[in-house]
């Protein structure tokens, strides 16, 4: 027993070590400012997150709503249903998508930090895990302020990750954009000749973001880097110099792609969310 927990012991001070060492670098130039472990069960704290509500974008199927997120067993869950629910907006004379649309078909949620907090600079650490699976449209994003940057995209656009199936061809997408798309697409391939089960686990996807550039990661691999003396507007605004908010959502459909034959529900799943700056 003795030496049993002699081992323990030394297992314990070499793990503590390692750990130590590889915070290092965090530790003596980055301070978590801002988290959320996801540690209650129940709804998102609502110190931190916000909701959007109904049909936003992109001519997506899903409706937005809160009911569809929630805290469980340290994990923040986005959950995608299918399910008939009706658009209190409908209009049947509207030729807009958003409410030309009697009923939608799916429900899913897109939780966001805006109002409450937003960032210029830092190291941002999102854990989580991505239903890969056709007709699925996860991302981790960022988005400037309109008012005070300007309209879509001029208020700038930061997608850490994107999930898509086209053709059944599985992409990631990371990119930042203004004006032009800044884009890097990888396909799923290149993840699974590492892993098989790549797409069934949870990674860390980072965004590395100073004054001079925007650096995206999964797994402390680089996808993307953009250099921001490129990021000038027409308007002489460089909006990823202003601070943004962030959204996770999980949308259903991206034009052109039916997920009628995927099975729901299916769970974006986050770990957590770190916000470090220097």
């Amino acid at each position: 027993m003795k030496k049993t927990l002699i081992g323990l012991a030394l297992l314990m001070a070499v793990t503590g070590h390692a750990q130590e060492q590889s915070n290092k670098g965090i530790n003596n130039e980055y301070k978590l400012v801002w988290s959320d472990e996801f540690d209650k069960d129940g709804i998102p704290n609502p110190a931190k997150w916000t909701y959007e509500i109904g049909f936003t974008r992109n001519k997506e199927l899903q409706w937005y709503q809160p009911d569809n997120a929630y805290v469980k067993n340290g994990l923040l869950i986005i959950e995608g249903k299918r399910e008939k629910k009706p658009n209190p907006n409908y209009d049947p004379q509207s030729t807009d998508w958003k409410t030309n649309r009697e009923f939608a078909e799916y429900t899913s949620s897109c939780v966001k930090t805006l109002g409450l907090h937003e960032w210029l600079y830092g190291r941002f650490e999102i854990k989580a895990k991505i239903p890969a699976v056709k007709g699925s449209w996860p991302a981790i994003w960022f988005l400037g302020y309109k008012p005070r940057a300007g309209q879509w995209p001029l208020c700038g656009e930061i997608d850490l990750m994107e999930y898509y199936r086209v053709d059944d061809v599985a992409t990631l997408h990371a990119n930042a954009c203004w004006g032009p798309w800044d884009s890097a697409k990888w396909p799923i391939s290149h993840f699974l000749e590492k892993d098989k089960e790549w797409e069934n686990k949870f990674h860390v996807w980072r965004m590395d973001w100073d004054k001079d550039f925007i650096r995206l990661y999964i797994d402390d691999e680089l996808l993307n880097e953009i250099d921001l003396s490129e990021t000038i507007t027409r308007e002489g605004v460089n909006p990823f110099h202003h601070p943004q908010n962030l959204l996770l959502n999980l949308a259903i459909g991206r034009p052109g792609e039916d997920p009628s034959k995927t099975e729901f529900p299916i769970f974006f799943e986050i770990d957590y969310v770190r916000v470090y700056q220097k």
